[in-house]
């Protein structure tokens, strides 16, 4: 067969190394031996003699599932092989985790991870009910976490000086030792009026940094993640 669907650009070379490698912009590569996870419904091909089983998230995530309507829904994929993950073709990136590092990601912005870290789904403090009910998932330990968002993200520095602001539907994730609490940037007399749209950011102080992506969640794409 000829033609540029043929070229190398689109031809799956063989792996190099074992794990998590970017495949291209929009598909994270897994080669498994042993066990990884992944969001369910994410994979799109694999080869070799691999099983998917879905992972539930204990009581705990069940009720703040229930409760803000967000989760991380996941599937455990064992055995020996290679899988591709992708979602809507979001553009994916590689976050490597590294002992005592912590890493706060919304589960919607989660593709796939190596089985040695640990995560937990926890509220975002400072939120409270009137951040939506901010449930992010913090991971912890050592290994490759696999992200995805719509768009090219925006990895922007934060310090004792410099605060950030973010909007909480577009924020994906930040780092260890940084504060969160909500912060009003339009006045009484301004929503009154109609409002900026732009009402509630979430603020983030300390030394660190915030992932954005460049767009925000709709209603229609919040209720499909």
């Amino acid at each position: 067969m000829k033609g540029d669907l043929f070229s190398s650009q689109h031809m799956v070379q063989p792996a190099v190394e074992p794990g998590m490698s970017v495949e291209n912009a929009k598909c994270l590569r897994y080669t498994v031996n042993g066990e990884m996870l992944a969001r369910q419904g994410a994979m799109i091909a694999y080869r070799g003699n691999l099983q998917f089983e879905r992972k539930g998230q204990g009581v705990g995530g069940m009720l703040k599932r229930a409760f803000t309507g967000e989760g991380l829904p996941l599937m455990a994929v064992r055995g020996q092989g290679e899988a591709w993950f992708a979602h809507e073709a979001q553009n994916c990136f590689i976050v490597d985790v590294e002992p005592g590092d912590q890493f706060t990601v919304n589960g919607r912005n989660v593709l796939c991870f190596d089985a040695s870290l640990s995560y937990e789904i926890k509220t975002v403090k400072g939120s409270g009910i009137a951040g939506g009910g901010l449930f992010n998932s913090v991971f912890t330990g050592q290994g490759r976490l696999g992200l995805m968002c719509e768009g090219n993200p925006l990895v922007i520095p934060v310090s004792a000086q410099q605060p950030v602001f973010v909007d909480t539907d577009a924020v994906v994730g930040w780092t260890a030792h940084l504060q969160t609490s909500l912060h009003r940037s339009q006045s009484i007399g301004s929503m009154l009026r109609g409002g900026s749209g732009e009402a509630v950011q979430l603020m983030l102080q300390g030394e660190g940094y915030v992932v954005v992506r460049p767009s925000e969640v709709t209603p229609q794409k919040a209720e499909q993640h």
